[in-house]
């Protein structure tokens, strides 16, 4: 090998003829080698996602030199998923304050602009890759430090890791440059000041940077929409400009950490170790910019490139910076930016989507929660095991929401950012309730009500259906509804939408008839098959039916389609319950009723699952979860009295009865049932702990004359003959033997 001739060089010539370090040929640089068609680029631990093989536009996706963002470059073809959102999509209106009110976030303290440029700036060698095809380039060889400037010696592109601008420099004619903050994508990123508008501090982005000065002026007018764009959960874009045949984004200056920072600043004060956010913290910050993707996707906008580096939190509020990536998703052409690791797997051939923004949702909340080493190279399109990462054993729910956002198939996702806030929201309850034992019950959007017994809720009515409000004036008695609902169709009132057949299917499953709305629910899963209600309405005919294995497969797909709602959780519940799997139960009871108690049928059913295990303290600790203005709140305490005869503690369990606000009858009747055990347990090994009981010794001749009593009283309280006369015969037999 022979040494390179171009300046400043210290390579050698290899037998191809190219430099190893600069990739001169001969001396003389090239002109730099044009990237093939759909060529892969490898990012600096994994492939890049293949392009398609059909012909049409070029797909080309670029790996940054700093933040492993791609840029593909056209796309087969735009606009994502083949499935439009069914049964909710929509969702009220979110808080757009860190924490949507269940958790407290402190603000970030206000940034110096002046302090956070770069004192060198410069990209480490070890982030230094090629933009054509991912190799690394600039690296230090033979004791000399690396080029920042050259060409690729695998493929020939042109490196240049220099500023192109600095500082005091005059751009567009009125930003003056102070420094660089970071290098991106698309190149340097510097702080300037706005000297036409009050020296206001704003940020300068390369947005193309070309000899072609048509090509830049043609750039800077196809992003000018991007001005429009107004909310305050995102960087304001004030100007494009051209400056030295380079086009720059002005934005507004957002001074606080990205979450990316955040996560190195956890990780350095952990020892050098990763320390990976809380999982509400980190739902707190996502649900707090989720209206600016809302607002984006509202104007036909996809944000391409969302991850941990792009979300600031400014004071008390999350903000979208680097709108370089936005594009409209009806475009057929134009570059289409990402980042690996982050973008959906169907983006390089379907370009993105609503749901492809979603996917980059989910990426980012594992990436925030989890020591997620690999996923841009062994969990690029995946999720790793839940062994491997505790928190997502401990945060089942979470985890089921990870599995949906980024499910591989677009058409597998939430369809709308408001479908996955609202379950997203309804997870971080979950996980606040669970952390600190307070309740945070909410009202559903998908089902109606809470029932004060074992029942599960019935779906609720979507607000927006055509048929809303015959639905919703629907009879009472199944019979009449179903005849109703028929005669409605029937006379063109209403058209036999999903919502009408999932109601029909729902009155026929209350009548008993399982055939015909089985028949029902497989016509709406053929034409829909993402549509969980009816798999749903199966759940609830296979647990009528005693089919627990299907009802189980039934309530665990909704437990994923909407991990933050509470009734498929009850229902898995009541499932492992009569499977005799009560361990299983008590978990599941127990998430639903810390969340909100007044879901009855839960307490009951975590009270049952204690005793089914002998834990006697749990169950009773479990009635007393029903709140005190709850109308079931009496019969919980009627429970826990039973409970607690049961168990032989007969002195609690008469104090909680005198207690207990029920009718005379009633109380009587728990007096009977007590004084009865009491008897029973006389005499037995281990004796009762009781001395007394309701001032009477605890023995069997004085608890048989406080039984007949019970029964006499009982009898005084009845009005039907028959009865009394059984009852006062039952005073009788309690009596005890005399022998005078």
């Amino acid at each position: 090998m022979t040494a390179c001739t171009a300046p400043g060089c210290s390579g050698s010539i290899l037998a191809d003829g190219y430099c190893d370090t600069c990739g001169v040929k001969g001396g003389t640089r090239p002109a730099p080698a044009p990237i093939a068609a759909a060529a892969p680029v490898a990012p600096p631990r994994a492939a890049a996602p293949a392009a398609p093989a059909a012909p049409g536009p070029a797909v080309r996706t670029t790996e940054s030199s700093l933040t492993g963002r791609s840029l593909v470059t056209g796309s087969a073809r735009a606009g994502g998923s083949r499935r439009t959102s069914t049964g909710r999509t929509s969702a009220s209106s979110r808080r757009s304050s860190i924490g949507a009110g269940l958790i407290d976030v402190a603000p970030a303290p206000a940034t110096d602009p002046s302090t956070v440029i770069m004192a060198v700036p410069e990209v480490a060698e070890e982030k230094r890759f090629c933009s054509g095809c991912g190799a690394p380039v600039g690296r230090s060889k033979s004791g000399k430090p690396g080029r920042q400037q050259g060409f690729c010696g695998r493929c020939r592109t042109a490196y240049d890791f220099v500023p192109k601008l600095r500082q005091g420099e005059l751009v567009g004619g009125q930003y003056q440059v102070v420094g660089a903050l970071a290098h991106g994508g698309l190149g340097w990123i510097y702080l300037a000041q706005d000297r036409a508008v009050s020296d206001r501090w704003v940020v300068l982005k390369g947005l193309l940077n070309s000899g072609d000065e048509a090509a830049v002026a043609a750039a800077v007018v196809e992003q000018r929409f991007l001005a429009q764009v107004e909310h305050a959960n995102i960087v304001k874009i004030y100007n494009f400009v051209t400056h030295q045949r380079a086009g720059y984004i002005v934005m507004e200056y957002v001074g606080g950490p990205s979450l990316k920072q955040v996560l190195k600043q956890r990780r350095t004060a952990n020892g050098d170790q990763p320390d990976p956010l809380p999982v509400d913290q980190a739902i707190a910050f996502v649900l707090a910019v989720l209206p600016a993707f809302t607002y984006l996707h509202g104007r036909g906008l996809v944000y391409c490139d969302f991850k941990p580096d792009n979300m600031i939190q400014t004071g008390d509020q999350m903000k979208l910076i680097d709108l370089g990536g936005v594009r409209r998703v009806d475009d057929p052409a134009g570059d289409i930016y990402g980042t690996v690791g982050f973008q959906a797997p169907e983006v390089p051939e379907l370009g993105p989507s609503f749901a492809s923004d979603v996917y980059t949702i989910g990426r980012t909340l594992a990436v925030l929660t989890l020591d997620f080493r690999g996923y841009q190279s062994t969990f690029q399109h995946q999720l790793p095991e839940p062994a491997d990462h505790p928190v997502l054993v401990q945060q089942d729910s979470f985890y089921r929401l990870l599995l949906k956002a980024t499910a591989p198939h677009p058409d597998d996702r939430f369809q709308s950012v408001p479908e996955l806030a609202d379950q997203l929201i309804g997870v971080l309850r979950e996980v606040v309730a669970v952390a600190t034992g307070r309740p945070h019950p909410a009202a559903s959007t998908v089902f109606a009500g809470t029932p004060a017994d074992d029942s599960l809720p019935p779906l609720s009515i979507d607000p927006s259906s055509p048929a809303a409000g015959v639905l919703s004036g629907l009879p009472a008695d199944p019979a009449e509804a179903l005849a109703a609902l028929d005669e409605a169709v029937a006379g063109g009132q209403v058209e036999a939408s999903v919502e009408v057949r999932l109601r029909r299917a729902q009155v026929l499953l209350d009548l008993g008839q399982a055939e015909p709305a089985a028949t029902e629910l497989t016509a709406i899963e053929t034409e829909d098959p993402w549509e969980w209600r009816a798999v749903w309405l199966r759940g609830e005919a296979a647990l009528a039916a005693g089919d627990l294995a299907a009802a189980a497969a039934a309530f665990d797909r909704c437990r994923t389609e909407v991990p933050g709602e509470l009734p498929p959780k009850l229902a898995a519940a009541l499932v492992a319950e009569r499977a005799g799997q009560h361990s299983t139960a008590a978990a599941l009871y127990d998430v639903v009723t810390t969340v909100d108690p007044t879901y009855v049928g839960a307490v009951m059913g975590l009270a049952r699952a204690h005793l089914a295990a002998g834990d006697v303290p749990r169950a009773l600790a479990a009635y007393e979860r029903v709140p005190r203005t709850h109308r079931a709140h009496t019969a919980a305490e009627e429970a826990a009295a039973r409970t607690l005869i049961g168990a032989g503690r007969f002195d609690e369990a008469a104090t909680l009865i005198e207690t207990i606000d029920v009718p005379p009858r009633q109380k009587a009747t728990l007096d009977v049932e007590l004084f009865e055990a009491a008897v029973k347990s006389v005499g037995k090994t281990p004796a009762p702990p009781a001395t007394k009981l309701r001032g009477r010794p605890f023995e069997e001749r004085s608890l048989r004359s406080g039984l007949e009593q019970a029964y006499r009283w009982m009898a005084d309280l009845t009005p039907d003959p028959g009865e009394r006369v059984r009852l006062v015969d039952a005073a009788n037999r309690a009596r005890a033997v005399s022998l005078l």
